[in-house]
């Protein structure tokens, strides 16, 4: 693949930079059918996660995405219902379109609804994969509110005790401002022990796992991501619960399906994915510390970086910090694409037509 003088490479490692990046993937959505402004929020959210270091959602995942629109199943130009369902509720319809437009237009209807009410609720019903759930937490934060989110998806981990696969990864992302929009404070993990499509990205690449991350279909530990049947829950019974409480919030609250009834993501993608996010935007101004919470918020997180460190432990950090400072590093070194991406970058460049970054 070419890439110019902008990228550069470092053991087979080639560094491209987030603007080409975006500029690619927004060709590419394009040339699909999306439309240029959903095309936009799509590549800007994607690359911009690559930047946080979570590359388990980042620009690698949009590979997937423009088979599902070439297949079908991810409708480019979806019809969204957004229905009102009480004075802090809504109910949004995302026409099969792609997760990423999906929830933040949910986002945006929760912060509106927050902003007149103290408090927004919108559950999102026949969605797509929406990429990190922190992407909305941040949204949310940048406009001075507190946000939880969830979302869910196809059967990958097992549940405590099990062998087999039967819950999702089934993320959860809690945000809390502070007096810079583009500092919060935000929680952003999955409940498996790893998101599956870090173990896609580790297959693509021929890298062993870590321990204690996945099953084979034997039910035994393994460490070959080719070989992986299912995921670990994180932290055992706790992230079991999770994971199965997040379910029902996201899927059959939103009238959606749970578990191992949702179609899997990554094969049969001809049929349409039926998910389901849940998204709660809170005004703190509606509380008794809302108006200093912005402030209080920065000063526990430099009171908690300052705490007394463990013998040979990495620095204290607040949540989110790790994202922050992956993307002040990766904004001047550029988004490592490792090579067996880089061959699939090329090879959807080549199908659609379109120059590769």
């Amino acid at each position: 693949m070419k890439t110019g003088k902008a990228a550069r490479k470092k053991s087979g490692v080639e560094f491209i930079p987030a603007r080409a990046l975006t500029a690619w993937a927004v060709r590419c959505l394009c040339a699909t059918g999306v439309p240029p402004a959903d095309a936009r929020t799509i590549a800007g959210s994607l690359v911009q996660t690559s930047l946080w270091g979570i590359d388990s959602h980042g620009i690698a995942r949009l590979g997937h995405y423009l088979a599902r629109l070439t297949a079908g199943s991810i409708e480019a130009k979806p019809r969204l219902r957004l229905k009102r369902t009480g004075p802090c509720s809504a109910q949004l319809d995302g026409g099969h379109g792609h997760g990423i437009v999906v929830c933040h237009r949910a986002t945006d209807a929760a912060i509106a609804l927050a902003r007149k009410n103290g408090i927004g609720v919108v559950g999102v019903a026949n969605s797509t994969h929406g990429g990190a759930i922190g992407l909305y937490g941040r949204k949310v934060a940048a406009a001075g509110m507190v946000s939880i989110g969830f979302t869910h998806s196809d059967a990958f981990v097992a549940p405590h005790g099990g062998r087999e696969k039967f819950l999702g990864t089934n993320p959860i992302c809690i945000t809390v401002p502070t007096r810079d929009p583009r500092l919060p404070l935000c929680f952003d993990m999955a409940t498996s022990a790893v998101p599956y499509n870090r173990v896609m990205n580790y297959r693509r690449e021929n890298r062993p796992l870590g321990p204690g991350w996945a099953l084979d279909a034997k039910g035994r530990p393994t460490t070959n991501p080719h070989a992986v049947a299912c995921l670990l829950p994180l932290a055992g019974h706790k992230g079991y619960g999770l994971a199965l409480m997040i379910d029902l919030l996201c899927g059959p609250l939103n009238g959606m399906p749970f578990g191992p009834h949702i179609p899997p993501m990554y094969t049969e993608l001809k049929r349409r994915r039926h998910l389901g996010s849940f998204f709660i935007v809170i005004d703190p101004r509606r509380f008794a510390g809302g108006r200093a919470l912005a402030a209080t918020t920065g000063r526990f997180a430099r009171e908690a970086r300052a705490q007394p460190r463990a013998k040979r432990a990495e620095p204290i950090l607040a949540p989110g910090d790790p994202e922050l400072r992956c993307a002040a590093r990766r904004g001047k070194e550029g988004i490592p694409i490792e090579p067996g991406l880089r061959e699939e970058f090329a090879r959807w460049s080549e199908r659609l037509g379109v120059r590769a970054p």
